[in-house]
């Protein structure tokens, strides 16, 4: 029988970061790794190994980030937690005891009951190497290519499945517009505009309601009586927590949003600890429990967890919601609510938007435009949302938004913030696109 000081259960983003923290924190203690995929995928990688990068193999995170930590790795699937005798039981080491545990089980795709998905041909996107050969090896002899869901997800594959190959993309989108649940409707229509201009076809509003094909999707059927041809399908409808083996040792869990945890990722038993996707999230605005699962947030709650162990440290942030994509040429940011959704949740609001070259003067080389969006509650003036559009320096501009949200600056406070500024890297002081969005809006706030 093995046995560790602290056991992490995937070896995912979240897991990894887990581990390496404990480390860190607790020298003097064993931390084992245990995962049952050979090799592990950078989750937010996977729609550009059919693009970009060319292969799944090209996507990996290397197994020297834990070796060269100290930190044991097993590949091996555990089945089973005995939290009486504090032991996962395993396919292929036996038993293994630990003093402290960390669920880092993640999530799997969404299926939605659609007629035919069980055709050859219709993937969801799973992180799984083999798999994903498959799939590339699909759309290298595919002509047509229906994508369902057209957030993140759908939106990046669409992009990145063109680039090299003559395939006819179409996305169906049950709202109506792709992105929207991360942006309003004025960004929503730069990244369709961007991707229609590069030839993939856009469908919202509609619903797929079937799968057609003899063993084989040969075509899809939507809601609005229209027929697409398909070679392949790819679904990118969301996820779902994997919680099989937190319920089975009787740990509190919720089947939408994962296994209950406290501020500190403890779950119901002080002993185990669950982080990522698979863990419970609180909402930053107060709306109860969140669907946000993004690495970015996985990796937060791991540096909690691990520093918690053999003693609670720090308390986890609830969850903001900070994306960023790339449709083109065209970057997109976004964090927390968006105008939409604040009114939706009775949030009365101002906005403040600006837009200027990200380089000054707008002559040097490589200069794009870049917009910004700025989100603030009427009574308060504090800001709940950003949005941002334009080249590259839109994803740390983006996370400097985050800051912003999470530390719940006022609109007077974001027109007075001190930056620096570079002609070749920044806009211009003068025209700063998120202080002159906040002093829009706080002339509005004044009015």
């Amino acid at each position: 029988m093995k046995s560790t000081d602290v056991l992490v259960i995937g070896g995912s983003a979240a897991g990894l970061t887990a581990a390496i923290t404990a480390k860190r924190y607790f020298k003097d203690k064993k931390v084992t790794v245990v995962r049952k995929e050979e090799k592990v995928l950078v989750p937010c990688g996977i729609p550009y190994i059919f693009g970009t990068v060319g292969s799944p193999d090209k996507n990996l995170i290397p197994d020297a980030t834990l070796v060269n930590n100290g930190i044991e790795l097993v590949i091996d699937e555990v089945i089973g937690i005995d939290r009486q005798s504090k032991a996962v039981s395993t396919v292929k080491s036996g038993s293994i005891t630990y003093d402290k545990l960390v669920l880092a089980t993640g999530s799997s795709p969404v299926v939605p009951p659609v007629k035919g998905a069980d055709l050859e041909g219709v993937f969801v996107v799973k992180k799984d190497v083999a798999y994903l050969e498959n799939l590339k090896n699909a759309l290298d002899k595919a002509k047509n290519l229906v994508i369902v869901g057209g957030g993140f997800i759908g939106v990046e594959f669409a992009d990145e499945c063109r680039k090299g190959r003559e395939l006819n993309v179409t996305v169906v989108e049950l709202l109506p517009h792709c992105l929207a649940l991360a942006f309003d409707d004025e960004l929503c229509t730069l990244a369709e505009d961007k991707l229609s201009s590069q030839g993939i076809n856009i469908i919202t509003g509609t619903k797929v309601e079937e799968f057609l094909g003899n063993g084989k999707v040969e075509q899809v059927r939507l809601s609005n009586g229209e027929i697409l041809p398909a070679d392949v399908v790819i679904f990118g409808t969301g996820v779902a927590p994997n919680i099989k083996l937190a319920q089975m040792a009787g740990l509190k869990v919720d089947h939408r949003f994962g296994i209950w945890v406290d501020d500190y990722m403890r779950t119901s038993d002080a002993s185990i600890f669950a982080i990522g996707d698979c863990a419970e999230k609180s909402s930053f605005f107060g709306h109860g429990p969140s669907l946000i699962k993004l690495a970015s947030v996985a990796t937060h709650e791991a540096r909690v967890a691990g520093a918690n162990l053999f003693g609670l440290r720090r308390a986890r942030g609830a969850a903001v919601g900070v994306f960023s994509t790339i449709v083109g040429d065209l970057a997109l940011g976004s964090v927390g609510l968006t105008e939409r959704a604040a009114w939706e949740a009775g949030i009365e609001v101002v906005t403040g938007t600006a837009k200027a070259p990200d380089r000054h003067p707008g002559s040097m080389p490589g200069t794009r435009e870049l917009g910004v969006k700025l989100i603030f509650t009427k009574d308060t003036g504090v800001i709940v949302g950003g949005q941002a559009y334009g080249g590259t320096a839109v994803g740390e501009l983006t996370n400097l938004l985050a800051a912003a949200v999470q530390h719940k600056m006022r609109a007077d406070e974001l027109e007075t913030m001190q930056v620096g500024t570079h002609p070749a890297l920044t806009a211009s002081p003068v025209a700063y696109q998120v202080t002159n969005a906040a002093e829009e809006a706080v002339l509005k706030l004044r009015s």
